[in-house]
């Protein structure tokens, strides 16, 4: 099975710019106006901007598990975007939501190193 999480968007140059620093990288191609990371074997997340969507916009949320999540925000830092405050639940997992200028919200998960 493959996943895609589409993120609505309002101002596509913009948005191709905002996740482009949040992703590390340009999108991985682009399939008619649709935008594309690959972000795992079979997942992706899509960048769309067409205005049938428009009702969606700033509505998606979705929660990507990372292992460097220091690493990503100094990214984002560097490309000054913003993000809620990192927590640490009960059982180690460090979370943060960040925004995307429509107000989409990605949320980063990063959990516990395994004991050596």
């Amino acid at each position: 099975m493959d996943l895609y999480t589409i993120m609505c968007v309002s101002d596509l140059p913009r948005a191709l710019e905002w996740f482009a620093a949040f992703l590390g990288r340009p999108a991985d191609e682009a399939i008619g106006e649709e935008h594309l990371w690959q972000l795992g074997e079979a997942a992706w997340l899509v960048v769309d901007a067409r205005e049938v969507r428009g009702e969606r916009v700033g509505r998606a949320m979705v929660t990507l598990g990372v292992t460097d999540l220091d690493e990503i925000l100094a990214r984002l830092a560097a490309h000054g975007i913003t993000h809620e405050p990192v927590e640490t639940y009960a059982n180690g997992v460090r979370h943060v939501v960040v925004l995307d200028p429509d107000g989409n919200s990605l949320s980063l998960a990063q959990s516990p190193a395994e004991p050596a």
